[in-house]
């Protein structure tokens, strides 16, 4: 979150970082000789199918008759917006082979590439092929690999791009068996309407199915699910079944869980069953405006303030006043602002102080920042009567130092320190500690692809950096709102790159927080989905609030899709996720100066 209209910062790490990938070693500048045992692997690289094993993005892809390479048909495909046309095919490789890849390209900004490697994804492109020009690149698959994705694509705003005889040659994958049933299926925390289970995984399996009496309900990637939208105190029979290339195994055995009573306490029950979460400005003007406190709309549920910060990026003393009536005129005193958040919170508002932002980095890195961490939080908290606490961690606040390799099981102090800090204040304020993050998706969700700075190091240590922190507070989390902005296109359980602005962006990337997902792509490492009522989409409010605003139109369809499997386009979700918390807006003020448009059409579709 920014106090001003914020730059593209986002896709600027994620473009350094791809950068710095391909320094690395990600381009090979000749292939080698094929070996007895190759073959040709990509299915229908000649088009001679139309696009038949092939997916485009966006449905911008077509097989033509001319111009060609070789035989009589090769691809076409158009950027549009914030789509660059990929197209793209997954293939079964062996774990620890070489392989080469090559196309025959015609256009401008070209590429072509391999990701889901197991260990460097590669990329080579040309600027300018008004021919048809040869692009190659090598690679070669991790310890557990069994399948990539190969793509070409094109660059946005850039004319239609031409592909033919895409070739992929190296050692064939073994062919894939249907895993076995899992076992130890077990229930596990049992509220009012959801029932969290966990179980054994199966060999070879790249996923789960989780049945309710004998209906499919989720389909998930991880080891762990919770069902929703049961009814209070009701038997539940449940069964779990592993999935991969060859099909489906057998259910497991069954297992019955009984919900709860109705209104029970706890994470999760504080807050309506769809909730509108907004930043409100209380520290600082920008070009949005000062809104005081009482002047917020009743259509927020929970309020932001904007923003706490340290005294210094490793003291953990954080300090929070009123915007100074020097920058903010209309201001109101501090014994108005405690007034109107006591009302507030009287209407069943929540209002929590975010530490963080994009100036204020915090970086806890020795125990005594951590205590100070605490109490100096533990006083905001107490001198405004706050409900809990947002961490809004950015810029360089989390990364992991090197070596540090398990989101589980976390070494770097910035990552320790701050889980045993919230665990502190969530100890000390009990059951009704409201806990949310706004974490920006280079932390999250980039962590499908890349995990801190890698088996091998030179990755970006931040990537994925997130994870450790929200899993270790999962059970202790209220809400988890992935700021879908300011940020680069990234890869979703689709192994396709999504890029912000539309629906479709939204759907990949909230759609990974409840499946679950596999980090940096190791299977012994899944980072299990969380509930859809501690998920929230994080939006701007308007055009001035940040890079990657979507329009409402493409809001609803984004809703639509993850809560009832319509509008989905072409992403498939792994879920009918009808819990979904709600929306995050960044923020009140900037809605408040496009005329409420955002949280009015909240209200419009939750009503």
């Amino acid at each position: 979150m920014e106090r001003t209209r914020p730059p593209a910062r986002l896709t600027g790490l994620v473009a350094a970082f791809s950068a710095a990938l391909l320094a690395a070693g990600g381009l090979a500048a000749s292939a080698p000789t094929a070996a007895a045992a190759d073959a040709e692997l990509a299915g229908n690289g000649t088009f001679e199918a139309g696009l038949s094993g092939w997916n485009c993005s966006g449905g911008s892809g077509a097989a033509v008759s001319t111009p060609v390479h070789g035989g009589t048909s090769a691809l076409t495909a158009t950027p549009a917006g914030s789509d660059n046309a990929q197209c793209s095919q997954s293939v079964k490789v062996k774990p620890g082979s070489t392989y080469t890849l090559s196309a025959w390209v015609q256009g401008s900004y070209v590429y072509l590439g391999a990701s889901g490697t197991g260990t460097t994804d590669v990329s080579t492109w040309t600027q300018s092929a008004p021919g048809w020009q040869k692009l190659t690149t090598t690679f070669t698959t991790g310890p557990s690999t069994t399948s990539v994705s190969i793509y070409t694509h094109g660059w946005y705003g850039t004319p239609a791009y031409y592909a033919d005889d895409i070739s992929l040659i190296g050692p064939g994958g073994d062919p894939v068996v249907l895993p076995s049933a899992p076992t130890a299926l077990k229930a596990g925390t049992v509220t009012s309407s959801s029932v969290a289970l966990s179980w054994t995984g199966s060999s070879g399996a790249t996923g789960y199915n989780v049945y309710q009496g004998g209906t499919k309900v989720q389909s998930v990637t991880g080891t762990s699910a919770t069902v929703t939208g049961l009814s209070a105190s009701t038997a539940y029979s449940f069964q779990v079944s592993a999935v991969n290339e060859a099909g489906e195994s057998a259910k497991s055995a069954a297992v019955a869980a009984t919900t709860g009573k109705g209104s029970e306490g706890g994470t999760g029950t504080q807050l309506p069953a769809h909730a509108l979460v907004g930043y409100l400005h209380a520290s600082f003007a920008n070009g949005s405006g000062y809104t005081r406190m009482a002047d917020v709309p009743d259509s927020w549920d929970v309020i932001d303030l904007a923003f706490g910060e340290p005294t210094s990026v490793t003291s953990g003393d954080i300090r929070f006043k009123l915007c100074p009536v020097t920058e903010c005129p209309n201001v109101e005193s501090e014994a108005e602002f405690k007034a109107a958040i006591k009302a507030k919170q009287a209407a069943g508002k929540k209002v929590l102080i975010s530490i963080g932002g994009q100036n204020g980095q915090v970086q806890l890195a020795t125990t005594a920042a951590r205590d100070t961490f605490v109490s100096s939080v533990s006083k905001i908290i107490d001198e405004y009567g706050l409900d809990g606490l947002d961490i809004d961690f950015e810029g360089h606040s989390l990364s992991l130092n090197t070596g540090d390799t398990d989101f589980r099981n976390p070494t770097t102090p910035v990552i320790v320190n701050l889980i045993s800090a919230v665990k502190t204040l969530k100890a000390k304020y009990g059951e009704k500690f409201v806990l949310t993050m706004a974490p920006e998706t280079f932390f999250v969700q980039l962590g499908y692809q890349y995990y801190g700075s890698g088996p091998w190091g030179g990755q970006d240590p931040r990537a994925g950096a997130y994870l450790p922190v929200i899993h270790a507070l999962r059970d202790d989390l209220t809400l988890l709102h992935v700021q879908d902005y300011n940020s680069g296109s990234i890869m979703g359980l689709d192994n396709q790159y999504h890029s912000m602005g539309g629906a479709d962006f939204h759907i990949a990337m909230t759609d990974m927080l409840m499946a679950g997902f596999p980090v940096a792509g190791d299977q012994t490492k899944v980072f299990p989905g969380l509930r859809p009522d501690q998920i929230a989409i994080g939006l701007p409010a308007s055009t001035q609030a940040g890079n990657g605003h979507t329009s409402p139109a493409e809001v609803t369809k984004a809703l639509n899709c993850l809560t009832k499997k319509t509008d989905c386009g072409s992403y498939a979700t792994h879920g009918t996720w009808s819990g979904l918390r709600g929306l995050m807006t960044w923020s009140v003020n900037w809605d408040r100066f496009n005329n409420w448009e955002f949280s009015k059409n909240f209200d419009a579709y939750f009503g």
